[in-house]
């Protein structure tokens, strides 16, 4: 097939669309969307498929309007990937999909499927995952080489908005107890130095180094000792879980039912469920470098079906066995 990805965003154009070109499909990767591009795109590269996902710039209102009349129109299959949903599913991902009309919805959240179906979109469950091209086992980089490291954002104006928010429970056991103790821990990511309503007190700023860029985040991954990895929701994982352990990191992250399900605990990485537990997991583990080593070894081959190659097979089964395409 021939696959359009309505996409711009280093987030997700190394992912999913790596995994259609690994079955051996042609890929084309938009760009910033516009007026004229969108109908050009559609008819030189003449796709198969379209696919949309997540938040980005490309989903700005304006660019809405333009997919629902140039896709639409073309009766090519356009499919949404919702990758903001459960957090978002109000307000942005059910606006979206009355507006851009896809012929069929993919969700990171499985409660959600049933809201698209009520609106009359065929609608699946499907989850993050990683691809291994770009998440990967690499040498120690001694410039990132550091005890304990984050690769996040702190999105402090989203925890504002929704105070209940799962993360910033997983946050006040993960990263919290660390940041009181002094413990250093060192950050790549925006608004962590707005972070004190949630941990209690600053970031020291050394420890902060801002965003980094997306294809280099298994660098840091291969490069500390301890990776924290904070979760979003009891029901779903976060793409960053599968990313990490797909560079081969040494993940310590929250107890949720859904980490459990997919990876077993003290083999193929390390959960807690209070800051006392994330102390003492903390100080045993950099002091046990084999056991490290032993657990970032399981954590690759157990997240290894995880991996977007495996994502894009399960996507065209589902969109054949709709009658999508």
């Amino acid at each position: 097939m021939r696959v359009l990805f309505l996409e711009n965003h280093p987030m997700w154009i190394h992912g999913l669309p790596n995994g259609f070109r690994d079955l051996g499909h042609t890929v084309k990767i938009s760009g910033t969307l516009t007026r004229n591009k969108l109908p050009r795109l559609l008819k030189t590269f003449k796709p198969d498929l379209v696919i949309s996902m997540g938040w980005t710039p490309e989903h700005e209102e304006h660019k809405q309007y333009l997919v629902r009349r140039y896709v639409a129109s073309s009766k090519i299959p356009h499919v949404y990937w919702a990758t903001e949903d459960p957090t978002h599913h109000e307000s942005f991902s059910l606006p979206y999909v009355r507006t851009v009309k896809p012929d069929f919805v993919f969700t990171i959240c499985r409660s959600m499927v049933r809201n698209y179906k009520k609106m009359g979109i065929k609608a699946s469950h499907m989850d993050f995952g990683y691809h291994p091209k770009v998440h990967k086992e690499g040498k120690v980089i001694r410039s990132l080489k550091r005890d304990i490291g984050i690769v996040a954002n702190g999105y402090s104006r989203i925890l504002k908005m929704y105070p209940k928010h799962f993360r910033i429970k997983s946050i006040k056991h993960l990263i919290r107890p660390l940041i009181q103790d002094g413990t250093r821990v060192d950050f790549w990511g925006r608004q962590w130095e707005l972070m004190k309503p949630v941990l209690g007190s600053r970031i020291p700023r050394k420890w902060i180094h801002g965003y980094l860029p997306y294809s280099d985040a298994h660098k840091v991954y291969n490069s500390a000792k301890i990776i924290i990895g904070p979760q979003n929701q009891l029901t779903q994982v976060t793409q960053r879980t599968y990313e990490i352990l797909g560079s081969g990191g040494f993940l310590i992250t929250s107890d949720t039912p859904e980490i459990r399900r997919l990876f077993k605990p003290g083999r193929d990485l390390v959960v807690t469920s209070s800051a006392k537990q994330t102390r003492r997991l903390v100080n045993y583990y950099l002091k046990h470098p084999e056991e490290r080593k032993r657990i970032r070894k399981q954590g690759k081959l157990a997240v290894a079906k995880h991996n977007y190659t495996c994502r894009a097979r399960y996507m065209i089964q589902h969109l054949r066995k709709n009658k999508i395409i």
